[in-house]
């Protein structure tokens, strides 16, 4: 950035600014970055992308940009298989995704999927109150995550920390097929 030219950075954060990321936020230098790869074009056709994925208002577009301002360079394969399983399979709201963006930096086979296997049979089995969000289990260390969810029920659930083990190579264990 700074090599380029005074009227190239102007462009930049004004195009920063209008994907609704204030110079004030943290995440300024980010969207900066994130802007400075693509012509306007191309931002203004990822922004439509995400809001058509997503389901998101021009509102919540911003609230996830100003965010997350990472995903105007995340391929749009990747978002799109984010958007089906946090929507279609976990059951989230847009509005609630669009708040939490950082969910979509997480690996969909190496954490969004298994831990939403876990936390999803723990509840079916009474094992874990059902109000907990599923947010919080995603961002738990891998330690904390095991200690939190997986230990506690050595008892009742003998075969969860090998069956969580399996889902994060990409297999779905039966204990984890769900009607």
């Amino acid at each position: 950035m700074f090599g380029a030219k005074l009227g190239h950075v102007l462009e930049m954060v004004a195009c920063a600014e209008g994907i609704g990321v204030p110079r004030s936020s943290g995440m300024f230098g980010h969207a900066l970055h994130a802007v400075s790869c693509f012509s306007e074009e191309k931002i203004t056709a990822k922004v439509d992308y995400l809001k058509k994925t997503f389901r998101w208002s021009d509102a919540e577009v911003g609230i996830a940009v100003s965010k997350g301002p990472f995903m105007l360079a995340r391929s749009k394969d990747m978002l799109k298989r984010r958007s089906d399983f946090l929507i279609s399979e976990v059951g989230l709201e847009p509005a609630y995704i669009a708040h939490r963006p950082a969910m979509l930096t997480y690996s969909l086979e190496g954490r969004l999927r298994p831990r939403y296997y876990v936390v999803k049979f723990l509840k079916e089995n009474g094992l874990l109150e059902h109000g907990r969000s599923y947010y919080t289990t995603l961002v738990e260390t891998e330690k904390v995550f095991m200690k939190k969810f997986i230990c506690p029920h050595k008892e009742a659930a003998p075969h969860l920390a090998e069956d969580y083990v399996a889902a994060c190579k990409g297999e779905v264990p039966a204990r984890f097929r769900f009607t």
